[in-house]
């Protein structure tokens, strides 16, 4: 029986896709209850157990710190862990036999004029270094990998693609348990949704302009509810949104817990993500897996995550925006046998079966 450790750091602060992503195959591992030992790494700072199954060590390094690399390391040395699993893919330098990284996107090198200064240094001073110390790379796509390969010149035998799954309470919803959450919010009963962190790489200046135009021929098109917190960038963000006339046509809620989300989703006519770039796109399975039209951009992961389902859009056209929104907010019978085409798709991505790849990765790694 091998000792892992799984770096849950992050997990006390962030709430976006990789906390989510190390919470449920946490998650996904108590339910297949694997014949190893797991100590879970959390913040000193942690109140809340993410597991009751597994032993829980408090860790002082913060995430994202300059040193964190060598104090993670001495501070994990005790521990004597066979592997290591980093799910935020910044390893340190030696603090288990074996160590695996996650890499969930390259956004950082593909549009560092959308990370703060700090962050750019941090990610891209130390991803080569961290790719050089794993023995093997998890990635969460295959457009992820064909970037890891093509960008950092990565081999593909050290890299495997663990697809996300999507939690159980994403699903079709009777409207009477999702309209008190939504009364809640102070929303209208239909929308269009956006779903995803509030920074610029998301698109969603380019989405406001491509609103903007849909109620100037439309005026009674529903309004754009925006749900997120803030990331890099905020407030120029904001300031955009602003002088693209959002406040005429959008709702923006910045603190939507993940437990009133599938009552969004089952309310929104479609899910638009207009993203530059992603590595994964869960907000566009969440949606499927409630049933919801996906209108996404053509780039990266996306295509790969929704198949045939929905409408794909060129984020730098928003005109093809414009016209997507068109499409799916006009057309009920579309929207239905989309709806049935969601369902379908999104059964096929399951927490599990993410899990049961990590574990055979980590055979492997450790035999």
């Amino acid at each position: 029986m091998a000792h892992i450790g799984i770096d849950a750091r992050l997990t006390h602060y962030r709430v976006g896709g990789t906390s989510r992503y190390i919470r449920a195959i946490i998650g996904a591992f108590e339910e297949l209850d694997p014949a190893h030992e797991f100590t879970l790494l959390q913040s000193r700072k942690s109140k809340r157990r993410l597991s009751t199954r597994f032993s829980s060590a408090s860790v002082w390094t913060p995430p994202h710190h300059r040193w964190e690399r060598a104090a993670l390391s001495l501070e994990l040395w005790r521990h004597r862990l066979d592997l290591l699993h980093s799910p935020d893919f910044i390893a340190p330098y030696r603090a288990a036999r074996r160590h695996i990284i996650t890499v969930h996107d390259l956004s950082f090198i593909h549009y560092p004029e959308y990370l703060t200064a700090d962050s750019r240094r941090y990610y891209n001073g130390q991803i080569r270094a961290s790719l050089r110390r794993a023995d093997h790379i998890l990635s969460v796509s295959q457009a992820t990998k064909k970037d890891l390969i093509d960008i950092l010149d990565v081999s593909a035998n050290m890299i495997s693609v663990q697809l996300h799954g999507v939690d159980d309470s994403f699903r079709p919803l009777p409207r009477q348990s999702t309209a008190p959450i939504i009364r809640q919010l102070n929303l209208p009963d239909e929308f269009t949704l956006f779903v995803g962190t509030l920074e610029p790489r998301k698109n969603l200046a380019g989405l406001a302009r491509a609103y903007r135009d849909l109620r100037s021929e439309e005026p009674d098109a529903p309004k754009l509810v925006i749900v997120g917190r803030p990331g890099w960038h905020f407030e120029q963000l904001m300031a955009d949104l602003h002088g693209a006339g959002i406040d005429e046509f959008a709702e923006i809620r910045q603190e939507v817990s993940d437990a009133q989300l599938p009552a969004l989703y089952n309310h929104a006519l479609a899910l638009v993500t207009p993203s530059f770039y992603e590595g994964f796109g869960l907000p566009a399975l969440e949606a499927m897996a409630c049933g919801t039209v996906p209108i996404v951009s053509g780039v990266s992961s996306l295509p790969e995550i929704v198949g045939d389902v929905g409408l794909l859009i060129d984020p730098h056209d928003r005109a093809t925006i414009t016209a997507a929104l068109k499409k799916a907010l006009g057309d009920s019978d579309w929207r239905e046998e989309q709806a049935a085409a969601a369902l379908r798709r999104a059964a096929e991505f399951r927490w599990i079966d993410t899990a049961r790849g990590l574990l055979k990765c980590y055979d492997a790694v450790l035999n």
